[in-house]
């Protein structure tokens, strides 16, 4: 049996029907998404974007224990979208999503249209909804920024989760009646992790780089701040990862106790299966190798997308 990240739904949770549905929705919004990262961001944010995608994938990577024998790890949507706004998150949490499943078989590819739903549209809504309506009730100190990013955080966990237990049933996997108080008291734990992550970035970047938390507003970005700071972090996170907790994720965890666990459907193809590189016998050293080839294809792949979408605008395409 392949493991089974938080909220990364494997092939087998979920019907056929259900899956194409969530494809047909995701689809637009993404590509509406990539219309409007080219048309919001300038090529000073473009770096930004790049690192937050990496430092998001280092960072699903480190699980951490929360009570009740399971775990949880940063899903990151409130984080992208207090940092690039809304568009820009979908895009990163997409790119992001897509490489765990495409690369590492982490989440299903017919499912992968659900992950990207449920990730990256329905955890960023949640996110910028919350932040700034915690932040239009709260003053604009720090202390009201760190409120309203851990309340997005949590939100972000929870509604998502919600998402996820509203599928398993839809799909006659897992009963509504079961699914979602299970998916959805573990993750308000899990959440809870999440919202303290986000406190401790948002410090972190309120003293080094206050310009930064505009809640996707337009400003100016030194590159070589960001690109110093950021991959740092990265690097960091990477090497950590081989610490993460070995207890089951909130997803796996429910779908053990609830039965239906033998529904997950083993991957067409195994390319990086749970971030271990294939050849290295050490397991730390080949997850922290996993670690640096995932970091370096997001990283390329995200400022990639953007770079093309600003050279079109620039072309007037």
């Amino acid at each position: 049996m392949f493991s089974i990240e938080a909220m990364h739904i494997p092939d087998g949770f979920l019907s056929v029907l259900v899956s194409i549905a969530l494809w047909l929705i995701t689809i637009p919004i993404v590509g509406y998404s990539l219309r409007r990262v080219g048309q919001d961001l300038g090529e000073r944010q473009v770096p930004l974007m790049g690192v937050l995608a990496a430092a998001i994938f280092a960072g699903q990577m480190l699980n951490f224990a929360v009570a009740g024998g399971t775990s949880g790890h940063l899903m990151g949507a409130a984080i992208a979208t207090i940092l690039v706004g809304p568009w820009a998150a979908i895009l990163t949490m997409t790119c992001v999503v897509s490489i765990q499943a495409l690369i590492f078989q982490d989440g299903g590819l017919l499912v992968l249209g659900a992950n990207i739903f449920n990730m990256a549209v329905v955890g960023v809504a949640v996110a910028y909804m919350a932040y700034r309506t915690v932040r239009k009730l709260v003053n604009h100190s720090k202390r009201g920024i760190l409120i309203a990013g851990f309340i997005a955080a949590w939100l972000s966990i929870e509604t998502a989760s919600l998402s996820v237990a509203l599928q398993l049933s839809l799909s006659g996997t897992s009963p509504a009646a079961l699914a979602i108080p299970a998916m959805a008291g573990v993750h308000a734990l899990i959440g809870l992790g999440e919202g303290l992550i986000t406190i401790g970035a948002l410090t972190f970047l309120l003293s080094v780089r206050p310009d930064l938390v505009k809640s996707g507003e337009s400003s100016p970005i030194g590159s070589k701040v960001v690109w110093g700071i950021g991959l740092l972090i990265v690097l960091t996170l990477v090497i950590a990862s081989p610490l993460a907790s070995t207890r089951p994720d909130g997803l796996e965890w429910v779908a053990t106790q609830n039965n239906f666990i033998d529904q997950a459907r083993e991957p067409l193809y195994r390319l990086i299966p749970d971030y271990l590189f294939p050849g290295v016998p050490n397991e730390t050293l080949a997850t922290i190798v996993a670690g640096i080839l995932g970091v370096t294809i997001i990283l390329v792949l995200s400022m990639s997308i953007v770079f093309s979408r600003l050279n079109q605008r620039s072309s007037g395409g």
